[in-house]
């Protein structure tokens, strides 16, 4: 958006005319669009130009970190905030209400952000402790349907735990041992009551061996 030459009386004024019903230079809220205008101005807008003084001291109230904060850049170091006294004295009191107004007004914006800021820092996700186990299902002879073994230890449900892939691996004499994955959440499941609930398809299982355990 042009203004002319915003360092004159006269960039100012067509300013001043833009802001008479808008808040911001684009749009609904601040961008950069902002802080490239105010950064051209010579001086803070006179109380004769109310609408750009009030948008003018709007900008200013926002801090560089909350300026970062949209992926503005920064103010210009060296401008000031605070506009001309006016001759008539009256006006200037009748403005002065206005700017306490807008203080107000910016400085419960920012409350209001700040503390936006800090619940979503305080509901960052907990990380959940996981590992990866790698159990070692041993039968009692070459006789034991291994088939029927591994659907029966597929049936635990605990909640936290997921199985995984399989395998069977020979170990001499023609028998096979179960070799199966699985991925618990340490706060749930314990691997002791795990292969204790193994144990107990007494019928096809003779230990249970825990052949590999990491934290992921």
């Amino acid at each position: 958006m042009a203004f002319g030459d915003l360092k004159t009386e006269k960039g100012v004024n067509e300013l001043n005319k833009f802001l008479e019903d808008k808040s911001y230079v684009s749009g609904y809220t601040l961008s950069q669009a902002d802080i490239d205008t105010i950064n051209q101005l010579a001086k803070a807008p006179s109380a004769n130009q109310p609408h750009a003084l009030r948008w003018y001291n709007h900008v200013k109230s926002f801090s560089a970190e909350e300026l970062k904060g949209i992926g503005a850049s920064p103010l210009k170091a060296g401008t000031t905030t605070t506009a001309p006294a006016a001759d008539d004295d009256d006006d200037v009191d009748l403005f002065a209400s206005d700017d306490e107004e807008e203080d107000a007004e910016a400085a419960r914006i920012r409350e209001e952000r700040v503390k936006a800021y800090a619940e979503k820092k305080s509901k960052k996700p907990e990380l959940i402790a996981k590992s990866s186990v790698v159990l070692d299902v041993k039968p009692w002879d070459d006789e034991t349907d291994m088939k029927a073994l591994e659907s029966s230890v597929r049936t635990i449900q605990m909640e936290g735990l997921v199985w995984g892939a399989s395998k069977f691996v020979p170990v001499g004499y023609g028998i096979n041992k179960l070799q199966i994955m699985c991925v618990v959440e340490d706060a749930k499941v314990s691997i002791d009551e795990l292969t204790e609930k193994i144990q107990e398809f007494e019928d096809f299982v003779q230990s249970v061996d825990v052949a590999a355990f990491n934290k992921i």
